[in-house]
């Protein structure tokens, strides 16, 4: 009977865990109820785990608080998703339970499983049970049960712990009606079962491949950009200016505008407020924009930048990179920055034309992580630093790299889409102060509608709508929309089934999957369709995503 255990034994297990774990990822990323072709679930807890698997593994004979420092930063900062980041958190609290003990019994155990569970609830706003929580939450109760029983041999523990906690699993598509019809349990749950089950697999003496991989990956955005040839920029010249408007400039006048600019180029974002007018736009004849909005007023903050010749100096620049780390030019200071969490060139262009000071590579096909979130805001030279997740699943991984910073002040706008990101960053008004901004932004964002077109990666059945592989599917804010075999149908489904008669404009974003012509061939239908909404169609460039449509 083993009663005890130390730092050394705890490292094998933490390690088989992060093993077993990332041996069934994509096994858990095929239990998700949205059968949408993203790294997910077991994708997110894998990356979240090896971040400290691989700090723990470069160990050679910790003592159990330099383990637990290890276990709970490498998690803390590696955490991606929801799913990463209450990973992170359980194994955070199990930790400051443990860190002081020279070894651990079914006592501590049970204590550290409640902190655990503890630490885990709290980081989430909005709790839900039928999730990893629950399951954690299953394992807890068993582990205290088993105390007060007086059980004090170590394999029995983790043997009747694991087994409830099974249970607790197989009961969450009961919790969880949307699970019940997908047919699959928890994702998230079943990531942690696997970690418990690789942890006692080390603790009964198995066998197990304990080495650790680099963790790397390369993100879908900056392959399809460093290949991108010269040729492939179809408009040269990135534009962008403040009209000082002296002349009246109503709805009317701006969509003219608009429409000129669409007619010379593309990425094109056009911010009216009040006596000014922002403008970005990507032509091969910057004199041409320029010319017409000279007939507004006078311009100001001019900026045009050759987008060929910096992709020449981009390859050249890759290969100094390395030898210039740390030797960066000092970025001015200011009171306050823009960090957004977007994916596709003309998405990235458009929040740099509305004034993002750093841009994260990231969202549905890779979850950035905390430590994504920790190296942006050190790039921002600012106070205040206004954070936009742009996706519901990366909202706590802001927010955990929010609390581990104490020298800037930090706000998470708890943006669930791009769309709603854009939103956000044209309501920032520099004269108000930062909690109105906050307190403005999160008004305006829950005025935004979005809706998203992807394609299936399985069969399943979602809110009693049969998917087949290979379909396209119309997901909106709160479910699915549409379905279908013909991608443009399922896209005009899907705003048919966002719309209502209080909306007034649609922005509809094409992917880098969706010919211009087709993208064109849509507005011109939704158009039709809404005589009475302005419809904006611009080039998003997403992956996986063919378009992201957004009313409001």
């Amino acid at each position: 009977m083993v009663n005890t255990i130390d730092a050394k034994l705890l490292s094998k297990m933490f390690l088989a865990g992060a093993k077993n774990l990332e041996s069934k990822k994509e096994w858990i990323n095929d239990l998700n109820v949205f059968p949408v072709p993203d790294g997910d679930t077991g994708t997110n807890m894998t990356l979240t785990i090896m971040s400290a698997a691989k700090e723990v593994s470069g160990m050679d004979d910790p003592d159990m608080l330099s383990l637990c420092k290890a276990i709970s930063s490498g998690s803390l900062r590696g955490a991606r998703g929801n799913s990463g980041v209450i990973l992170s958190q359980l194994f955070r609290g199990f930790t400051k339970v443990i860190r002081e003990k020279d070894e651990l019994t079914v006592p501590v155990l049970a204590d550290a499983f409640d902190k655990a569970v503890e630490t885990a609830y709290k980081a989430v706003m909005k709790p839900k049970e039928g999730t990893i929580l629950t399951v954690a939450k299953g394992a807890a109760e068993k582990a205290r049960e088993l105390t007060n029983d007086g059980c004090e041999d170590l394999s029995c523990f983790f043997d009747e712990v694991i087994k409830y906690a099974d249970e607790v699993l197989l009961k969450t598509p009961e919790m969880l009606p949307v699970l019940k019809q997908a047919g699959v349990v928890d994702s998230g749950g079943q990531g942690l079962m696997q970690v418990l089950k690789g942890a006692y697999d080390a603790f009964l003496g198995k066998e197990i491949d304990l080495s650790i991989p680099e963790v790397t990956h390369v993100k879908p955005t900056q392959m399809s950009m460093d290949a991108q040839a010269e040729a492939d920029i179809k408009f040269g010249y990135c534009t962008e200016f403040i009209i000082m408007l002296t002349r009246n400039f109503n709805i009317k006048q701006e969509i003219d505008f608009k429409e000129y600019l669409e007619s010379i180029g593309d990425s094109i974002v056009v911010v009216a407020d009040d006596d000014v007018v922002k403008v970005h736009v990507h032509t091969n004849d910057p004199g041409l924009a320029i010319q017409k909005a000279l007939k507004y007023g006078a311009l100001s903050n001019m900026k045009i930048d050759n987008m060929r010749l910096e992709h020449q100096e981009k390859l050249f620049k890759m290969e100094e990179t390395a030898k210039q780390q740390g030797a960066e030019e000092e970025i001015p200071h200011k009171d306050t920055g823009f960090i957004a969490v977007s994916v596709g060139d003309g998405i990235n262009e458009i929040f740099k034309g509305l004034g993002v000071d750093y841009i994260i590579e990231g969202g549905q096909t890779m979850n950035p992580s905390t430590e994504d979130m920790l190296n942006a805001i050190d790039k921002v030279n600012a106070d205040t630093i206004f954070i936009l997740p742009n996706n519901k699943n990366i909202i706590l991984a802001a927010n955990q790299a929010k609390a581990m910073v104490d020298d800037k002040n930090i706000i998470v706008i708890p943006t669930k889409t791009v769309p709603q990101g854009i939103t956000a960053v044209i309501n920032y008004v520099p004269d108000l102060s930062a909690e109105d901004n906050e307190e403005t932004m999160n008004g305006e964002i829950s005025n935004v509608r979005t809706g998203q077109v992807t394609y299936a990666v399985r069969d399943t059945v979602i809110e009693d709508k049969e998917i087949r592989q290979g379909d396209y599917m119309g997901i909106g804010d709160k479910g699915i929309l549409s379905v279908g075999a013909d991608v443009a149908d399922v896209t005009f489904e899907m705003i048919r089934n966002m719309m209502d008669d209080s909306l007034e404009l649609i922005s509809i974003y094409y992917g880098s999957d969706v010919e211009e012509a087709d993208a064109e061939e849509l507005k011109k239908k939704v158009e039709e369709t809404y005589p009475s909404c302005d419809v904006e169609l611009q080039f998003g460039g997403q992956p996986i995503y063919y378009y992201i449509v957004s009313a409001e």
